[in-house]
């Protein structure tokens, strides 16, 4: 059997090449509209609670929503449930971007649109399960991953050179005319309805009943339940890295505003280079063994980076670093659908992702306040050694969870 890496499956693989273009294109106005929407409200609100505002709507609402939002994903079409969601998100974009309203509507409006972002997002990666043979989708699932990091990585630039020419309202309105792609990118994949009708195979199960049923099998199977609390333990415990960098460079190593922003761009580095890896040579790997090697240098990482003694020397192990989430990345995404049945597949994808989101949120309160109360090497140690010992656990009890799913 040869060997098939994320290139070669876009090449003969028209739907899957849908499917990445779509994604692509989506993500890059998702960071669009966020680099947009914060600097209006920067401008005119005037404090830095308001743009506080915006991120926490952004990532909160669709967080508590998630079992809803993967239900709708096992219950319809998921080809319509991705178009619809797209749909909604322009005609979001485009009202915002017309009518630039007031800061309590505004965050409203982004919360509706965030959900329905966060509704797509288990929709697309249920389909890569669907669309795409089993042995190929790990280097789906890290063409996906490269392809999605770099659009976000993008916007930022791409917002960068509109907003002379267009404007806040110019940048939004493009955003919006991105979703518009996406939708129509997607009208080019195949039917991709639930493999039974209803929830669970049970025809007249309503969406709420649904969610129910999804926390409960995301709990109630050991494998699912070791692979979704290891994630969010590493989350938690080292989601702090992106505030602790900034105050490193700054206060530890007393460099300037360039070196922060450098310090922030090597995670992205290492992501993409780490997507790029994978989307070659993931079809030889052992998934259980590149998560619980993703969850030890993400954590490692950042323990390391607490010893660090010079910016160079933290800008390299946070490259190193994103190698690492990557990998997390492309095996969970890549290991669910093989542990998951598919009328279940949305709802563990929403639900496992919302957790991660609640997890980051977390981590962002807790690491505040150990930042105020320590400083930044003893709290980069603190979240690394948390996340090795969650990793540990995680190393040590999946195996045997996984082989007793074996007949």
């Amino acid at each position: 059997m040869t060997r098939t890496d994320g290139g070669s499956l876009l090449r003969r693989d028209p739907a899957f090449r849908s499917l990445f273009a779509a994604r692509t294109v989506s993500f890059l106005g998702d960071s669009l509209s966020l680099v947009a929407l914060m600097l209006h409200v920067a401008d005119t609100a005037g404090q830095a609670l308001a743009v506080a505002l915006l991120l926490l709507v952004g990532d909160l609402a669709p967080a508590l929503l998630s079992p809803l939002a993967g239900g709708v994903s096992d219950r319809w079409d998921r080809r319509r449930v991705m178009i619809g969601c797209e749909l909604v998100q322009a005609g979001l974009l485009a009202a915002i971007a017309v009518s630039l309203p007031p800061l309590p509507l505004l965050l409203a409006l982004v919360g509706v649109r965030a959900v329905a972002g966060h509704v797509f997002l288990p929709a697309s990666r249920a389909a890569v399960a669907t669309l795409v043979p089993p042995r190929h989708q790990a280097a789906a699932n890290s063409a996906l991953g490269l392809a999605t990091n770099g659009g976000e990585a993008a916007g930022p630039l791409v917002a960068a050179a509109l907003f002379p020419l267009v404007g806040v309202r110019g940048v939004l309105l493009v955003d919006a005319a991105t979703f518009l792609l996406s939708a129509l990118l997607l009208l080019r994949l195949p039917p991709l309805p639930p493999s039974a009708a209803g929830t669970n195979g049970e025809p007249g199960a309503g969406l709420l009943r649904g969610a129910r049923q999804g926390v409960a099998h995301l709990w109630r199977e050991p494998a699912l339940r070791i692979i979704g609390l290891g994630f969010c333990a590493v989350v938690a415990f080292n989601g702090i890295d992106d505030v602790a960098l900034v105050v490193l460079a700054k206060d530890t190593f007393d460099a300037g505003d360039s070196a922060s922003a450098t310090l922030l761009a090597a995670v992205g580095i290492g992501l993409f280079a780490g997507y790029a890896l994978l989307a070659r040579w993931s079809a030889r790997a052992s998934l259980l063994w590149l998560l619980v090697a993703g969850f030890a240098v993400s954590s490692v990482g950042n323990l390391l980076t607490g010893l660090a003694w010079a910016v160079a020397a933290a800008f390299a192990l946070q490259t190193v670093r994103g190698l690492g989430i990557a990998a997390m990345d492309v095996a969970t995404n890549t290991l669910l659908p093989r542990l998951v049945p598919d009328t279940m597949l949305g709802r563990v994808f929403g639900n496992l992702y919302g957790a991660i989101g609640l997890a980051a949120g977390l981590s962002y309160v807790a690491g505040g306040l150990l930042l105020d109360a320590t400083s930044v090497p003893v709290t980069f140690v603190v979240a690394g050694a948390g996340g090795t010992l969650a990793t540990v656990a995680v190393a040590a009890t999946l195996p045997r969870a996984l082989r007793r799913r074996q007949p």
